[in-house]
């Protein structure tokens, strides 16, 4: 299915049809730069949660993880213990998952150990392919690719967790790494990394 023409007159991406939170989050987010550590992480986060899961889901409770997660502040998670992560375990207003609560406080101490090279920034940056895909509708449109094949390798090298290929590419597309639109779709060409 290719770009669809929503009641407003505008053309979108098939999975962003109809007014509410995954249109928002179409018109105004995915596929545009974002930029400091603390963005990183919480795409990054949110990426993992949502395996598994619909993307709505977790929009739907992003406020609260931005809240219990201490908005993303690697050096906050990181110090998370064990009483934290059963806190959290109990929290019914995000996604209680023992092994992707685990993944976030280890992916914030990886990220904090970062620091001492490049950050989470430059280094997911540096994965970024050369151009784009160019996909016209769904069915064209990839999960993964060398680039996110690449980073997650590297990420789990440096102690991540919960960075298979298919969610780094979620990422990459999410940070606007690579322009996730269809062609076609009012967003496509918007600002990419």
């Amino acid at each position: 299915m290719g770009p669809v023409i929503c009641e407003d007159g505008v053309a979108r991406c098939p999975w962003a049809g109809g007014p509410g939170v995954m249109r928002d989050y179409h018109d105004v987010e995915w596929g545009r730069a974002v930029h400091g550590e603390s963005a990183y992480l919480e795409r990054l986060t949110l990426e993992a949660f949502q395996s598994g899961l619909s993307w709505s889901t977790i929009l739907n409770k992003r406020a609260a993880f931005r809240e219990v997660f201490c908005g993303f502040d690697a050096d906050a998670i990181a110090a998370f213990t064990d009483d934290d992560q059963r806190r959290l375990m109990a929290e019914p207003r995000i996604v209680r998952n023992r092994a992707k609560i685990a993944a976030a406080v280890t992916n914030a101490r990886a990220t904090v150990a970062l620091r001492d090279d490049v950050g989470l920034e430059r280094f997911v940056g540096s994965f970024a392919p050369e151009t784009s895909p160019s996909p016209t509708d769904t069915q064209a449109m990839a999960t993964t690719s060398a680039e996110s094949l690449a980073l997650s390798k590297a990420l789990k090298r440096r102690g991540f967790a919960f960075v298979g290929p298919t969610t780094m590419y979620a990422l990459m597309e999410a940070i606007g790494l690579i322009d996730p639109h269809l062609v076609g779709c009012h967003r496509r060409g918007g600002d990419v990394a």
